[in-house]
């Protein structure tokens, strides 16, 4: 198993669609009920890189106890770490991390998976947990297959908001998932964000496309319009704090307003103004199908990789 690079995780409560003034009717998933659950399952977490990081602290910040969670991380710095901060027993091997678990988080590389689920395949027959992954690209049947078991299975996709409290993670499972074991899995994810269940695995390379790899669009945008700010003359302090207010804001009045986002952009879109002459060059552009082109590779990538751990 291979740790990820070190970086210090801030933890901030979550900020969600459902933390604003005002939601949608629709968002009506567990993320609105942050209580903890009345017992703590023991959990390990293979892998103690910035998701698993993520995920730790937003489960302890919601009542989660430290010593129900358990961490399999081959770097010694990182175990001290972990421990330091959360207060959660560490472990270099991952048998010793799973042992007792009701719970198993798969939080590694797809590129490493088989060899780690060839190292737990053992450990997981004899315990049989909630098996949950987050590797972008890797298929419940691999899993299956790499583990020579047949376990109740949870597949995820999260984004790195989650990071700050504020993810969107997609989730699909098994037909081995039990009903308490499905409320786990939603009550570890909808600690760090909002969840979606998704009915059919195959969607799942669509949502890796859309909130998956979504931030790194927004961060995109964000850069563009900075740059753009500079060559039209802004200092690129000034470029970047207005830009990027620019989008936090849009995105909370989004987030707060029972209005969908063609009605907000049309709110703020006066005739003949300066915002509709911008919005006339990016129909020019046709953004719309660049977009879509965009994510048709991504959601086409994502299936590549599966085919590629085969």
């Amino acid at each position: 198993m291979r740790g990820e690079p070190r970086s210090r995780i801030y933890l901030v409560l979550p900020l969600t669609l459902q933390d604003c003034p005002t939601t949608r009717d629709t968002m009506t998933t567990a993320a609105t009920d942050r209580s903890p659950p009345a017992a703590h399952p023991n959990i390990a977490f293979i892998g103690g890189g910035n998701m698993a990081r993520s995920l730790i602290g937003a489960l302890i910040a919601h009542g989660a106890d430290a010593g129900s969670i358990t961490v399999a991380e081959p770097r010694a710095d990182a175990r001290d770490d972990l421990a330091r901060e959360f207060g959660v027993r560490t472990y270099a091997d991952n048998a010793d991390a799973v042992a007792g678990a009701e719970c198993v988080l798969l939080a590694v590389k797809p590129q490493i998976m088989r060899d780690v689920c060839a190292q737990l395949a053992e450990p997981l027959r004899e315990i049989r947990p909630l098996l949950i992954s987050i590797a972008a690209g890797v298929r419940i049947d691999q899993l299956q297959r790499w583990l020579g078991a047949h376990l109740a299975i949870v597949r995820c996709m999260p984004n790195t908001p989650a990071l700050i409290g504020a993810g969107a993670s997609g989730l699909c499972v098994n037909a081995r998932v039990g009903a308490a074991q499905r409320a786990l899995a939603e009550r570890i994810f909808s600690a760090a964000g909002i969840v979606r269940w998704i009915d059919d695995e195959a969607q799942m390379d669509v949502v890796t496309a859309v909130s998956g790899s979504g931030p790194a669009y927004f961060f995109l945008l964000t850069e563009a319009m900075e740059d753009a700010a500079v060559s039209l003359g802004l200092p690129r302090e000034t470029a970047r704090a207005l830009s990027m207010q620019t989008c936090f804001g849009a995105g909370r009045m989004l987030a707060s307003s029972n209005e969908t986002a063609s009605q907000l952009r049309a709110r703020v879109t006066s005739p003949h103004g300066t915002t509709e002459a911008a919005l006339q060059v990016f129909a020019q552009g046709d953004l719309h199908a660049l977009v879509l082109r965009a994510m048709k590779a991504a959601t086409l990538r994502g299936g590549e990789m599966s085919a590629e751990l085969d």
